[in-house]
């Protein structure tokens, strides 16, 4: 928000965007079972005009952590590890993606209904971005 419109605010309401930020910040950070058919790295391309969402296979060990299928070890967070993914989708709204990733992917890649529900939210933040020009980093 440029500092114009930040002037603006009224002071509830900056009060407001500050608690929802913090409360988004510790939901992120809770525990999620994490979804056996796979994850998803969303990002934005800018010259294509596309929200872009590469999914990548994983299998769950016994300790929770989603593991590289092939050979049984942990997935680093870091994306240090090189994988090719199992599959690309693409929208130009997070509703053509979502349409194209939950409706016509045979099977759906997703098993858990949080799972969907975090990459609609992730998918509406990638869509906003593209549309204002602001970074897209993914939660």
């Amino acid at each position: 928000m440029n500092q114009t419109a930040e002037q603006e605010l009224r002071p509830e309401a900056i009060a407001l965007r500050n608690e929802y930020a913090a409360l988004d910040d510790k939901l992120s950070n809770r525990y999620i079972e994490l979804d056996p058919q796979g994850y998803f790295i969303i990002y934005v391309d800018r010259d294509a005009k596309l929200i872009c969402a590469d999914h990548f296979s994983n299998v769950i060990n016994d300790k929770g952590l989603a593991c590289d299928p092939e050979t049984g070890e942990p997935l680093p967070c870091n994306g240090s590890l090189k994988r090719l993914p199992t599959a690309t989708f693409r929208g130009r709204t997070a509703k053509e993606l979502c349409i194209e990733i939950f409706e016509k992917a045979q099977p759906c890649p997703i098993s858990h209904l949080d799972h969907a529900a975090y990459l609609g939210r992730e998918f509406v933040r990638a869509e906003m971005a593209l549309l204002s020009g602001q970074d897209y980093v993914q939660d």
